[in-house]
């Protein structure tokens, strides 16, 4: 039979028949909320569809001012609901950024960092996607987008999500040679993943990248736009993964992810069953939960990696 094609990234790897390790303190559940800090320009470009587009040319795709004022809401509004709720909980957060965010609501972005939160790379501006660029402009992309954080906070940032989670055949090999650690673009396990990257021709040979595990499903633009759930049935679904992966990690270390976005999660009557699903999770997990940053799970596993060679 021919061989399906490939990515060529990394091999099949069933996770019950890995070495077995811990996160910090002995504990074998990490959860980290990814905080998608997004902006999107006015009447052009991609932009999430939360309602049929009011655009007089339909032709022109979704890019009216219902759909633009509703995403503008949760940089106005919603994300500061949402850091109030992440203070309450004492709860870290991997903030995802837009560059153009630096431009549009430096306010947003400077509270995260504010408080200790990671910064990540998120592309330019959520009304562009990566995959359609050539390799030129996707490397420009990603080193201007590593610029703008670079230059708010005196240091790059070691993780990357691509806007609308979009990749070349090459963004791994390009986000290695910006000096990035890790991506979560790749929703394929519940522990961190090395992926293989080019022969940079430098002598060193072929490189990697580290995957940390990024939710599809626990992602509240899928559950609630896509697939029309509302947010009881999503905090449900906050509760019953984090429960499952709590008992999975007796014998295997994992992962958790909560992936949010403020005009979604930030809208007045989800609050409440925000606050339900991470009240809970904060409640049972302490004492037997790391709750951290996708960066601080990349950079402990690295080190237990390092420690295998």
């Amino acid at each position: 039979m021919t061989p399906l094609a490939g990515h060529g990234r990394y091999p099949f790897s069933p996770i019950r028949d890995r070495a077995a390790f811990d996160w910090p303190g002995g504990r074998r559940l990490a959860v980290y909320v990814g905080m998608n800090l997004e902006c999107f320009a006015f009447g052009t470009g991609l932009g999430a569809v939360l309602a049929p587009g009011t655009a007089p040319d339909p032709a022109a795709g979704e890019r009216d001012v219902l759909n633009y004022a509703w995403r503008d809401y949760g940089n106005r509004v919603g994300v500061w609901r949402m850091l109030e709720l992440f203070d309450q909980l004492a709860l870290p957060t991997t903030a995802l950024v837009n560059a153009a965010m630096y431009e549009e609501a430096p306010e947003v972005v400077a509270a995260f960092h504010a408080r200790g939160d990671e910064i990540a790379g998120h592309g330019r501006t959520n009304a562009e996607r990566q995959a359609s660029l050539a390799e030129a402009e996707e490397a420009a992309l990603i080193a201007d987008t590593t610029a703008a954080i670079h230059a708010a906070h005196g240091a790059p940032p070691r993780g990357w999500l691509g806007p609308w989670i979009s990749q070349s055949a090459t963004t791994p090999d390009l986000l290695a040679e910006a000096g990035y650690a890790y991506l979560l673009d790749w929703c394929h396990d519940d522990q961190p993943v090395w992926m293989a990257t080019r022969d940079r021709g430098d002598g060193a040979g072929p490189g990697r990248i580290l995957s940390v595990p990024y939710p599809q499903e626990i992602n509240d633009i899928p559950a609630i736009v896509a697939r029309r759930q509302e947010a009881a049935t999503f905090a449900d679904m906050i509760v019953d993964g984090f429960e499952t992966l709590l008992a999975d990690s007796v014998q295997a270390p994992r992962v958790m992810g909560i992936a949010l976005h403020a005009y979604i999660m930030g809208q007045p009557h989800r609050m409440k069953h925000l606050a339900r699903a991470l009240g809970h999770i904060r409640a049972v997990g302490d004492g037997r939960v790391w709750f951290t940053t996708a960066g601080a799970i990349a950079t402990h596993f690295a080190g237990l990696s390092a420690d295998a060679d």
